[in-house]
């Protein structure tokens, strides 16, 4: 095998396909990329759990295979010249990675062994854009739990409905969702996809609403299309908790509050919380103002902010870090916030329905 590549076009390539690298493994061929010249070269990683194949832009002079340790061929490929890299292969798996006067004569291994990602058919693809699609992840994920023992809480509900795509996510503690209108209709879907396999997808996705992404599915697994690169996960088995039981519109408060201040104010009580410290963000509402108070081992914060309240006065407690999570990924300059009394959850939503997070209070009655 021997082929040409820019170095920052190659770096590109292994920048995405690290994102399927295990980090920790009995199987050692999981390790490595595979460099797959045929009528293109192609990069290739697979964790087991999720696999990417993302095409590098590139000159052909021999076809050939290798797998290469993956971590150890990125560092040497950033620490080559910005120049043209030509990476040759000889029949024992030895590879010889040159650019300028610099050259690594490396070992490789066989591919032979390493788990190449199934072929799926693409069959009535699902399109939506790029941008799209990145932001609602983004908006999302972050309430994914990372406690594998609940293997439901660790993916994303994906529901599709006629062209209604829903997105949502909880953890025990919070439930995010949101909604967005698709070009045209799709046939009903509902599947539930690793929370970190879509956390890495939007870490590669274009901003571009231009572009876009073909999503395919099987009754294993979920394929994202887009540029040159595929992103294929397995699907978690299991059916997914029925949120509309969990989300009341039965609400006795609502306030209107700018955005940004609430998260700026938020933000600075949470300076007085030290590491494995958990103390409550409180909120007392009043007729015309929000009192938010922190009272922490190193000190306590007071402040006022200005709101239009409906309902009567609620005193409640939350996560300041759930509450920062939701601010940063909403984009109204000004949001609704809905609470019942210091045990219920509050829930934060548009008019329309297109985001919901509802976030579960915290004990604040001594």
């Amino acid at each position: 095998m021997k082929i040409v590549c820019n170095k920052q076009v190659l770096l590109d390539g292994i920048n995405i396909g690290l994102k399927a690298i295990a980090s920790k493994t009995t199987m050692p061929i999981i390790l490595c990329f595979v460099i797959d010249v045929k009528d293109n070269i192609k990069l290739i990683s697979n964790n087991m759990e999720m696999g990417i194949e993302t095409i590098v832009d590139g000159q052909i002079i021999e076809p050939g295979t290798i797998a290469i340790d993956a971590r150890f061929f990125a560092e040497i490929i950033k620490k080559m010249p910005d120049d043209i890299i030509t990476i040759e292969t000889d029949y024992d798996f030895k590879a010889t990675i040159s650019c300028g006067k610099s050259k690594f004569n490396i070992i490789g291994k066989s591919a032979e062994e390493f788990p190449f990602l199934p072929k799926i058919e693409k069959n009535d693809a699902i399109t939506i854009s790029q941008f799209s699609l990145k932001e609602i992840i983004t908006q999302t994920v972050f309430s994914v739990s990372p406690d594998e023992n609940n293997k439901i809480m660790t993916g994303e509900l994906i529901e599709i409905n006629d062209d209604n795509l829903k997105i949502a996510s909880l953890d025990g503690h919070r439930i995010s969702i949101r909604k967005i209108k698709l070009l045209k209709s799709y046939e009903p879907v509902s599947v539930i996809v690793p929370g970190k396999a879509l956390m890495e997808l939007s870490r590669i996705l274009s901003d571009d609403i231009e572009k876009n992404v073909s999503v395919y599915l099987t009754n294993k697994h979920i394929l994202f299309e887009f540029d040159n690169t595929i992103l294929l996960s397995r699907l978690i088995e299991g059916k997914y908790y029925n949120l509309d039981v969990m989300i009341s519109n039965d609400y006795e408060t609502r306030i209107t509050i700018n955005k940004n201040e609430l998260l700026g104010c938020i933000e600075r009580a949470s300076l007085l919380i030290r590491e494995n410290e958990k103390k409550p963000i409180v909120f007392n509402i009043g007729a015309e103002n929000l009192e938010i108070k922190m009272i922490t081992n190193s000190g306590t914060m007071n402040e006022d902010l200005s709101i239009v309240r409906e309902g009567s006065d609620v005193v409640i407690g939350f996560n300041p870090k759930f509450i920062m999570d939701v601010l940063r990924v909403v984009d109204d300059e000004y949001i609704d916030f809905y609470m019942m009394d210091y045990k219920s959850p509050g829930c934060i939503k548009d008019k329309d329905g297109n985001y919901i997070y509802l976030v579960l209070p915290i004990n604040i009655a001594n």
